[in-house]
């Protein structure tokens, strides 16, 4: 078995238990975290430099990710617990009173992965700002990762900390940017169309790959190209396309299940589209 099939198997479980999680807690959002499962994985089982069993929250000597748009805790979640950072039997106490495993990811629990809570959208890229510049200036030589979604660059702050991160040469950053056209009221591009991302990202100083997010090769090389393309005086962006609700047939092709659970019927609908490769939890 080749690596990429390796993780494509992985990145089926992972979705297997996005559907269970949102299903038992009869809460959560599916659709992104379905379509960003195949770059989570291909980031934690394949690109980043990282040791679940020693997890620290200043992350030295390891590179870091940031979910910005926290609402997708599901899929990082899941792959927290197949990478090892905990019993992945906890996943079933998703939403749950008292759990770690929150609907938005937070840090009062001490879940380990965890570094930032990211309930709020847009704060994400300005802590992986701070984090860039905090390596530089220690002498880390690992990346930053970041994830956003699409309909989140509506927010301002964003652009602050991209400009910020261009102006500073934080050129350890590797963001990326689910671009899936669709967002909790609808699709982005009619919600408020921003016009060309690529262009926009270019003109506020980052270095610009485009990438299939539901292909594993493709993600793979973007990043693989991201990393290539950094340390060279500019922070670089990958403008992911994916489909909300990737895999499951009926969560596909719209903004419906951006945070809708599907009910016991609708689960097992989706688990036989899903192949159980790991074994659930």
């Amino acid at each position: 078995m080749g690596n990429t099939e390796k993780l494509i198997n992985i990145a089926s479980q992972v979705r297997r238990d996005i559907v269970r999680m949102v299903n038992g807690a009869n809460s959560g959002h599916p659709g992104g975290s379905l379509g960003c499962a195949d770059f989570m994985v291909a980031l934690y089982f394949e690109i980043m430099n990282h040791n679940p069993a020693d997890f620290k929250m200043d992350g030295h000597n390891q590179d870091m990710f940031f979910l910005s748009n926290g609402h997708i805790s599901p899929v990082w979640y899941s792959v927290l617990a197949r990478s090892g950072y905990f019993d992945i039997k906890e996943l079933s106490t998703f939403r749950k009173i008292d759990s770690r495993v929150q609907g938005h990811p937070a840090t009062a629990e001490g879940l380990p992965g965890i570094r930032i809570a990211s309930g709020s959208l847009g704060q994400g890229l300005s802590v992986a700002a701070g984090a860039a510049l905090a390596k530089k200036i220690n002498k880390d030589d690992n990346f930053i990762f970041t994830l956003h979604g699409d309909g989140e660059l509506e927010e301002g702050q964003i652009w602050e900390a991209a400009m910020f991160a261009a102006a500073n040469k934080l050129d350890n950053i590797i963001a990326t940017v689910d671009f899936n056209d669709k967002q909790i009221d609808g699709p982005v591009s009619e919600v408020l169309n921003m016009g060309s991302l690529e262009d926009k990202w270019a003109a506020f100083g980052w270095i610009v790959i485009n990438a299939n997010g539901n292909d594993m090769k493709s993600i793979v090389d973007a990043i693989n190209e991201a990393k290539s393309k950094a340390k060279n005086g500019k922070p670089v962006v990958i403008i992911m396309k994916t489909e909300m609700g990737m895999g499951v047939d009926f969560m596909m092709h719209t903004h419906a299940w951006h945070g809708k659970a599907p009910n016991d019927e609708q689960t097992a609908k989706a688990l036989a589209q899903l192949p159980e490769t790991l074994g659930d939890y």
